[in-house]
C-alpha cells in the first residue's frame, strides 16, 4: 500500500453502489465523499459528487491537495483510453486493465482538475486554500473549457508576479493541446479582463480578509502570443485588437475612478508603469506616419520596451514631400530614445532607400526585424548586412520584397552575416524561382540553427523543392518548412507568374497529392520524419520574439 498524504488507495467494492463485473477503486480519506471519489467499475472516469456549502469546499480542497502531490511528485500518472492510471500505485494489480499506450493522453491531474472545475462555485470557494502550484493548470483548464466564473476568480487571486498566456496556454506535461495555436474564446478573454477589473476595484481594506493575501502579487499580465492571423474572426473568438481595446478601456476606467476629475480621457499608455511594458503593437491601424508621430513620444517613455510593431510608416525617398520629410525626421528622433529595443516590425512601410536612417538611430542591435512589403532596394539590404544588427538577428522577415533581381546578391550577403544566429526566416512572396533558390542554398544552409523557413508564394517547381529538401539535411535544428504549391501543379500558368496568380489560381489536386507523397518519402528516407513540410500558412503560428 502506498500512502499519499492522509489518503490512500484501497481495493474493494465501491461503497454504496454495485460493482458488477469486478472490484472498484476508491480513495480513502477523512471526508466521506472523498472515499467514493474514484469508485466505479473499471474503465469509468472518476466522478465528483459535489454538494453545496462548506462540505463541498472541503472535498475540493482535499482532492486538490492530492493533485498537488502528483504535481510535485516525480511520477505523473497518465490516463489511458479507458481512464485508468498509466502509472499506477504499487501493488494495485492494475496491469491487466491497462490499455495499450495511445498517441495522445492527458494526465490524471489534468482530468481530475477538469472534473473539479465542473462545480464552479465550490471551486471558487476553495481557491484561497489551494496550493499555488495548481494555479497554472487550473488556469489552462478553465480557459480551455470556458469556466468563466473560475477564470475570473483565478485572475483576481493570482498568486504569482507574472500571468503569461505564452507560458500557461502552451503544450504542457499534463495536456498536449496548445491553446496558443487557436483563436481565443471571447468568453474566456472577457473573463480574464473582468478578473483584472475586479483586482482594480477591490477595496484596499479587504487585503487582510484572505489568509494568503494573494490579491496584490500579480504585477505583469502578458496576453501576447495568441493566434491572430488576420483572417476573418469567428463570432465566438476575440481578435488581438479587440482584446487590446478592452484592456485599455479597463485601465482608463480605473484611472478615471481614482481621479474623479472631468476632462478628456488620457492616452492609455500614460496610465502604465514606465518600467513594466515590454511590447507595443500598433500593426492593426491606419495611423500613417503623421499619426504615429503623435503616439511615439508617449511610447518612448517606457525604458524597458523590447518590442515595437508598426505598420504604414511611409518614408520613401523616391517620393519626398515637405510634411512627409518633417514627420519622418521627427519619427526617427523619437526612435532613438528606445534603449532596450530588440524587436522592430515595420510591415507595409515604404522604406526604399531609408533603412539606414531608421536603423542607425537605434541604440542597441535588434534580434528580430520584420520588413515585409517594404519595397527594399539593394542598398537597403547591403546596409543591413554591414550593420551591427545582422550578427544578432534571430528572426528576419523579408516577405513581399522582390529578391529575384539585383537584390539577390545583397540578400545572400545578409544571410551570410546572420548565419550564426538566425532561427526564423520568412521569405513569402519574394519571387524566388528555382534558379534563385539554388544559387542561395550554399549560403542558406550555413544557417545551422535555423528552425523555421517560410517560402510560400514563390514560383518554385518540384525539382527546386527536392533540391532544398536534399541540401537542408545539414540543418539539424530545422523543424518547419512552409513551401509553395509547386508550379508543376498549376494549369496554364504564365511565366514568370505574379504572386497574385500563385495565390489565387486553381491547383491540380491529383498532382499535388503525388508531390506531397514524394516529399514525405524523401523525408522518411533521409531520417527526417520529424520535420514538417507544409503549404498551410495559417496553421503555423509565427514564432513570437519572446519565445525564441
Amino acid at each position: 500500500m502506498r500512502r499519499v498524504d492522509r489518503t490512500h488507495w484501497t481495493k474493494g467494492r465501491s461503497a454504496g453502489r454495485s460493482c458488477r463485473g469486478g472490484e472498484g477503486w476508491r480513495f480513502a480519506g477523512r471526508t466521506g465523499a472523498s472515499r467514493r471519489l474514484f469508485s466505479g467499475r473499471p474503465g469509468r472516469l472518476p466522478s465528483f459528487p459535489f454538494a453545496t456549502g462548506a462540505h463541498s469546499v472541503c472535498l475540493v480542497t482535499e482532492v486538490c491537495i492530492v493533485l498537488a502531490r502528483f504535481v510535485h511528485g516525480s511520477a505523473k500518472p497518465r490516463v489511458g483510453i479507458r481512464g485508468f492510471p498509466e502509472v499506477a500505485p504499487e501493488g494495485l494489480g492494475l496491469e491487466r486493465w491497462l490499455p495499450a499506450r495511445p498517441s495522445a493522453m492527458h494526465t490524471l491531474v489534468f482530468l481530475s482538475t477538469r472534473q473539479v472545475l465542473q462545480c464552479q462555485p465550490a471551486a471558487c470557494q476553495a481557491l484561497p486554500l489551494l496550493p499555488r502550484e495548481l494555479f497554472p493548470l487550473l488556469f489552462k483548464v478553465a480557459f480551455m473549457d470556458k469556466k468563466t466564473v473560475v477564470l475570473r476568480e483565478l485572475v483576481h487571486t493570482w498568486p504569482f508576479p507574472l500571468l503569461s498566456f505564452q507560458q500557461l496556454l502552451q503544450e504542457c506535461a499534463h495536456c498536449s493541446r496548445a491553446l496558443l495555436q487557436e483563436r481565443p474564446s471571447t468568453e474566456s478573454m472577457q473573463a480574464v479582463i473582468l478578473g483584472l477589473t475586479a483586482r482594480f476595484h477591490t477595496p484596499e481594506a479587504e487585503d487582510g480578509t484572505h489568509s494568503l493575501c494573494r490579491k496584490h502579487t500579480l504585477r505583469v499580465l502578458d496576453m501576447t502570443g495568441l493566434l491572430d492571423d488576420g483572417v476573418e474572426q469567428d463570432p465566438g473568438t476575440m481578435s488581438m485588437w479587440d482584446c487590446t481595446a478592452a484592456v485599455a478601456r479597463t485601465c482608463i476606467a480605473q484611472q478615471q475612478s481614482r481621479t474623479a476629475e472631468p476632462g478628456p480621457a488620457p492616452i492609455p499608455v500614460e496610465l502604465l508603469d514606465t518600467g513594466c511594458l515590454r511590447r507595443v503593437d500598433l500593426r492593426f491601424n491606419n495611423l500613417g506616419l503623421r499619426g504615429l508621430s503623435v503616439i511615439i513620444p508617449h511610447v518612448a517613455r517606457f525604458q524597458h520596451l523590447a518590442s515595437l510593431r508598426l505598420h504604414y510608416v511611409h518614408g520613401d525617398s523616391r517620393q519626398p514631400s515637405v510634411d512627409g520629410e518633417d514627420n519622418f525626421r521627427y519619427f526617427l528622433a523619437q526612435m532613438g530614445r528606445f534603449t532596450c529595443l530588440r524587436e522592430l516590425s515595420m510591415g507595409s512601410s515604404l522604406l526604399s532607400g531609408r533603412l539606414d536612417q531608421l536603423l542607425s538611430t537605434l541604440q542597441s542591435p535588434l534580434e528580430s526585424l520584420e520588413l515585409a512589403f517594404c519595397a527594399l532596394l539593394p542598398e537597403d539590404l547591403r546596409f543591413l548586412a554591414r550593420s551591427s544588427h545582422a550578427a544578432h538577428l534571430k528572426k528576419l522577415d523579408l516577405s513581399g520584397n522582390d529578391l529575384s533581381g539585383s537584390q539577390l546578391v545583397p540578400f545572400q550577403g545578409l544571410l551570410q552575416a546572420a548565419a550564426a544566429t538566425l532561427l526564423h526566416l520568412e521569405l513569402t512572396e519574394c519571387q524566388l524561382a528555382d534558379a534563385q533558390l539554388v544559387a542561395t542554398l550554399p549560403t542558406l544552409t550555413r544557417c545551422a540553427s535555423l528552425r523555421y523557413l517560410g517560402l510560400y508564394g514563390n514560383p518554385l517547381s518540384m525539382a527546386g523543392l527536392k533540391e532544398l529538401l536534399r541540401d537542408s539535411a545539414v540543418q539539424a535544428e530545422l523543424r518547419t518548412v512552409v513551401h509553395p504549391f509547386p508550379v508543376d501543379c498549376y494549369e496554364g500558368l504564365p511565366w514568370p507568374p505574379p504572386a497574385s496568380v500563385l495565390l489565387e489560381a486553381s491547383i491540380n489536386e491529383e498532382k499535388f497529392a503525388r508531390v506531397e507523397a514524394e516529399l514525405h518519402q524523401l523525408l522518411l528516407a533521409s531520417g527526417r520524419a520529424h520535420v514538417l513540410w507544409t503549404t498551410d500558412i495559417y496553421g503555423r503560428l509565427a514564432a513570437d520574439y519572446f519565445s525564441l
